[in-house]
Formats: C-alpha cells, structure tokens, sequence
C-alpha cells in the first residue's frame, strides 16, 4: 500500500524528475525545489509550486525505498541549502526516521545523502 498516492507515477514529469535526480546522484550533487519547478513547468514559487513539487517527491522517494533504496529527494534542497520538512515528515511515514529532533534530522539526512551517493556512484572501470 502506497503512502503517497498516485498522481505523477508513469507520466513525464515523474520521468524528468527521476532522470534529474539520478544524475545528480551520480555526480555527488543537489538539485533545488525551483530547479525541479522549471523542469515540469510549475511556478518557481508558492504553495501551488511546493504541494506539487512535495508530492513528486513523496512519489519517487516511496517508490525508491520500496526497492531498497535511499530517499531520492534527499537531494533537493531550498535556498538555505537544506530539504524542507516534508522530507522528515515523508521519512518518518516511511519508517526511516522516528524523531523531531532537529539534530537527530539533520543526522539522518547526512546518512542518507552519503548512502544515496554511494547507491549511485559512477564507478569507472579499468581499461581490460
């Protein structure tokens, strides 16, 4: 049973997202909510533009960890460079955080971003 319902999965903007993310993974980067609002053509601010772009994320980190992935949207951070809270709130319905402590969040978004680059790493091989 899903925590987030379904209203972005199998459509583009689920697709772009993930594609968005995944790359950042790769790379050890960070994508910002307004960077993800332009890819799928939402307003680059207000609660319209953050309830859509929450849910997105809600979607793809359920659908991650329900692979036995880190949270996805670990990455995306607001301009102060840090997720927003409905990142805990997401990772405590997931089962993956069971505090309200500031310092007890922000130690659980350190591990989860080390484990999700570490999850996505580009792995260079050596020539045969």
């Amino acid at each position: 049973m899903s925590i987030t319902e379904s209203k972005y999965r199998g459509r583009k903007e689920y697709a772009l997202v993930f594609s968005e993310l995944i790359t950042a993974a790769k790379y050890r980067g960070y994508v910002t909510y307004q960077e993800v609002a332009k890819l799928i053509g939402l307003p680059l601010q207000g609660n319209y533009m953050g309830s859509e772009i929450g849910h997105l994320l809600g979607e793809i980190s359920e659908d991650e960890v329900s692979h036995g992935r880190p949270m996805l949207s670990v990455i995306v951070v607001n301009t102060t460079g840090t997720p927003g809270p409905g990142f805990f709130e997401l990772a405590r319905l997931l089962g993956k955080l069971d505090s309200t402590d500031k310092d007890k969040e922000r130690t659980f978004w350190e591990h989860e971003k080390k484990s999700l680059y570490e999850t996505w790493k580009v792995v260079l091989r050596e020539k045969e």
